[in-house]
């Protein structure tokens, strides 16, 4: 009988984060038991004579850690527990009032409290100092509403050990802007919190001309429109607003601010919001201004993700041999499987809320992705970051993009498409016309099941599962490092584990055996590389990714200064950066004593 959780830290993982147990029954006696609960749970929503069939080709898939779903769906389907199989949500706009800001935190505490993760545009709220009209009192700014969301989420410790997990971002003119930026620089602050800077295409321009950046808010409604006013489109508002400019700064100087605050602290990460605006499928009927926590996802207001992941290291056949080569027809055909499996979320899942059930109905979005993808480059002799890792990597994602899409088609003609679709505008998105002309053809006439399809998340945990296979499209951190797991009880369990590829290496040719050159670790990586590779895997992504590009410490600000700019120069959606510091905390450590490394969101605030 194969052990599939042979690793301690893969056991440890199942135990506390996706097996069943409920009143002191263990329901799932093995792994297999949780791949047939899922199974049995998501097929369960197909038309009678169907179910059956369906539960044998997704257990088939979910077998041997080829597709991991999303960690909620893993922890929840097909269980008693009340909560949702969906990793994580975008919040509403949050009212700037009292009443409507505590309004916004029950949401936020109610969803966190059945599993799922949130993000919040605080954009909304009046910058600190600005009177309140009718109560004639100085507005406190959204910083210190993010405190108290904070101070919320460190009290919920979600099912399956999962802590809250959270992504705050504030508009690039907002006032607060600045104080945003500086906020990570306290170690003690917004630790459950990842801050992202929403970047405007205006703000790009405007540091490369090195001109003056406004900052400005809308006018109340009864509010007098004096001082420089602009017109707008504000986050959480439909239409173009009136504005009025509270000051102006340099931008470059804004933009200094920003990279030295993420040379020291990681953070505030970056995302491209007109870009996303502009590839969004629905750029017809949705404005985006916050993505779920890790940033893969790019949401509407009460939008949800409905994650999976293909592992790429099960289908490489020969690895490490001449003869070593990616089954390209089977990542295909599990990608179309898998497209199914993750649309009958939507059928078996509750919502925290209501609003977050007619969203995410109203559009059925998924984010199919992929993990393991260093571990497959090594098993087939290819260096991460080399021309042919992008020229394979690009040809994997287009053909699990394709084929969902295909599958998505497929699924519009069985069961009808999302219900906010409308064929002509949807034709016209600037993604959907890069697709196959097949598959345009087949929008226009059949229509499509879900108005999104891929994405790339950091897989963390459910990576570890799978035997601690690399996460994403990250290259490998190292070859043997320690890696904490947080226990149900709040306890952080330390374990010493091996990358997938080299354990799996080092069992074929021994423990002492030389290494070949497609062994490349993140330090050895630079920041070309990382950039080089999610650009070409975005362009075959609907959605987003979560990317990390891991800086040396001893790394200079002045190299460093420029990488959020080459991420928007590569078409990127947005972007974040690791440097080793004094500020951050770390979940993984090199055995050897390296500096210590992690991705920005650590397997405590990750969307899996």
């Amino acid at each position: 009988m194969v052990d599939y959780l042979s690793e301690p830290i893969a056991r440890m993982v199942w135990e506390e984060k996706y097996r069943y147990r409920a009143d002191g029954v263990m329901h799932d006696a093995s792994i297999a038991d949780t791949w047939r609960r899922v199974a049995r749970a998501l097929a369960a929503v197909e038309a009678p004579q169907h179910v059956e069939y369906w539960e044998g080709q997704f257990y088939a898939l979910l077998q041997d850690f080829k597709f991991l779903p999303g960690g909620r769906i893993q922890a929840g389907a097909g269980t008693r527990h009340h909560i949702t199989l969906f990793n994580c949500f975008v919040m509403g706009a949050i009212e700037d009032s009292i009443a409507g800001i505590f309004d916004a935190l029950k949401e936020s505490a109610l969803t966190m409290q059945q599993g799922g993760g949130i993000g919040l545009d605080f954009s909304t709220l009046r910058p600190q100092g600005m009177v309140a009209r009718g109560v004639g009192v100085a507005a406190s700014g959204p910083l210190s509403f993010m405190h108290i969301w904070d101070s919320m989420c460190a009290t919920i410790l979600s099912t399956g050990a999962r802590r809250g997990a959270m992504m705050a971002t504030l508009r690039c003119d907002h006032p607060d802007i600045e104080a945003f930026v500086e906020a990570k620089r306290d170690p003690r602050a917004l630790r459950h919190f990842n801050l992202s800077v929403l970047v405007s295409d205006a703000l790009m321009k405007a540091v490369k001309h090195d001109a003056e950046w406004p900052l400005l808010f809308p006018l109340a409604q009864d509010e007098a429109g004096s001082g420089e006013i602009v017109q707008c489109r504000w986050s959480g508002m439909a239409v173009p607003q009136p504005c009025r400019v509270v000051r102006k700064i340099g931008a470059r100087a804004l933009w200094q601010k920003i990279m030295a605050a993420a040379y020291d602290c990681a953070e505030p990460g970056v995302i491209f919001i007109d870009r996303v605006n502009r590839h969004n499928n629905l750029w017809y009927c949705e404005h985006i201004s916050a993505t779920n926590p890790c940033g893969e996802i790019p949401l509407p207001a009460y939008g949800a993700c409905d994650l999976g992941s293909l592992n790429l290291t099960r289908f490489v056949h020969d690895p490490f041999s001449a003869s070593a080569r990616l089954d390209m027809d089977g990542v295909g055909a599990a990608a179309s499987i898998a497209t199914r499996m993750l649309d009958n979320v939507y059928e078996a899942s509750h919502f925290p809320l209501l609003k977050q059930a007619e969203a995410g109905r109203a559009t059925r979005r998924l984010g199919l992705g992929l993990t393991g993808l260093a571990d497959a480059f090594i098993m087939l002799g290819i260096p991460y970051g080399s021309a042919e890792s992008f020229r394979l990597a690009g040809a994997i994602m287009a053909r699990i993009s394709h084929t969902a899409y295909r599958a998505s088609i497929e699924l519009a003609l069985e069961k009808g498409a999302f219900p906010l679709f409308e064929k002509e505008k949807h034709c016209q998105g600037e993604f959907v016309r890069t697709l196959p002309e097949d598959i345009q053809q087949g929008i226009s006439r059949h229509g499509i099941r879900n108005s999104h399809l891929t994405a790339i998340a950091p897989t963390g945990t459910i990576s570890l599962l799978a035997g601690n296979v690399s996460s994403g499209l990250e290259p490998v951190y190292d070859w043997r490092y320690r890696r904490s797991v947080r226990a149900a009880d709040g306890s952080l369990a330390a374990f010493e584990t091996k990358d997938y590829a080299y354990a799996r290496y080092l069992a074929e040719h021994g423990e002492h055996a030389r290494l070949t050159p497609a062994f490349v670790t993140a330090a050895q990586l630079p920041p070309a590389a990382h950039f080089g590779m999610q650009a070409a895997l975005q362009a075959h992504v609907d959605n987003a990714i979560s990317k990390t590009i891991n800086v040396a410490q001893e790394a200079s600000f002045s190299d460093f200064s420029g990488l959020y700019r080459l991420a928007y120069e590569h078409g990127l959606k947005g972007c974040t950066v690791f440097r080793p510091n004094a500020v951050t905390g770390q979940v993984l450590m090199s055995v050897e004593g390296n500096p210590p490394d992690r991705q920005c969101c650590s397997m405590e605030r990750e969307a899996d």
